[in-house]
């Protein structure tokens, strides 16, 4: 009797090891159904916080508790077997001291089986990802339009369009990757600004509107999916699910009030009725 050996999760530094390779591919994942459906597809599953907007109503990421981000982990590690899982560090959970951020990581890691976490912020987060990294916690980062600083932002704005501004958030790419980051998130980024970091920096960067410049991609499920009412210029909705979807909610609305559905094939025989059926076959030999 052959033993199948399980499929080995690929890890940080598989990612990190990509630089300049094949492009990284990544997708969000929020629960296990979806994670299963994605797993053979990319390279790594991003529990995001964007759960936040996508999954429960919220205006931005910026109320989504350490908890709800643990329980979604768990899910979309459960239902995947190959993709490295990254799970986001909600607003809150890692900000105030590199000590906090190691006990809120340490947890997330624990508690869901992922195989990395990610925060976002440039220069002010290279002596937290430096103090994860050293105590075996690998850290994705996240520069350039961070959705959990929309306050401080005055909004979701596109970043380096003018070059003023590219020194600070080249600076901020600089310092994560030596700082230990395993790859970093480009977001909301002018493309001949992440052309140059994703040139100059020595770890990956992921884009999200961010160009094809960068070493890999990732978009939110829902929003390439046609799911999401508004989407941002930079996502290609590769299918229209929610179009799909609306239309089999109808039909099924209809065939319910037309007393179509449930038909005598959705529906249980009592097996005493069907023993008496089979019984009277059997005496009339018919």
């Amino acid at each position: 009797m052959s033993i199948q050996k399980p499929v080995k999760r690929i890890a940080a530094p598989d990612i990190a090891a990509r630089k300049g390779g094949e492009p990284i591919v990544s997708l969000t994942a929020y629960h296990a159904h979806t994670a299963r459906i994605l797993d053979p597809h990319v390279d790594f599953l991003l529990v995001g916080d964007s759960l936040g907007m996508v999954m429960h109503g919220f205006e931005s990421t910026v109320p989504v508790p350490l908890d709800l981000m643990i329980m979604h982990g768990a899910a979309v590690v459960r239902g995947s077997s190959q993709s490295l899982v990254v799970v986001d560090m909600p607003f809150g959970s890692y900000e105030e001291s590199p000590n906090l951020a190691f006990r809120n990581a340490a947890r997330v890691m624990k508690e869901t089986g992922c195989g990395a976490v990610k925060l976002e912020g440039g220069s002010r987060m290279g002596e937290t990802v430096h103090y994860l990294t050293e105590r075996g916690i690998p850290v994705m980062a996240h520069i350039g339009l961070t959705p959990q600083s929309v306050h401080v932002m005055g909004g979701f704005k596109t970043q380096g369009r003018e070059r003023a501004e590219w020194a600070a958030i080249e600076e901020d790419a600089r310092v994560i990757a030596e700082a230990g980051a395993f790859s970093v998130v480009l977001e909301g980024m002018a493309e001949l600004l992440a052309a140059r970091i994703t040139r100059s920096c020595p770890i990956p960067t992921i884009g999200i509107g961010a160009s094809v410049e960068c070493d890999g991609q990732i978009l939110v499920l829902e929003d390439m999916l046609g799911l999401s009412p508004r989407v941002p210029k930079f996502v290609k909705e590769f299918a229209q699910i929610g179009d799909a979807i609306e239309g089999a909610v109808r039909s099924y609305a209809d065939d319910v009030r037309a007393r179509r559905f449930p038909a005598s094939e959705h529906t249980y025989a009592m097996k005493d009725d069907k023993s008496a059926a089979t019984k009277k076959t059997k005496m009339t030999g018919s």
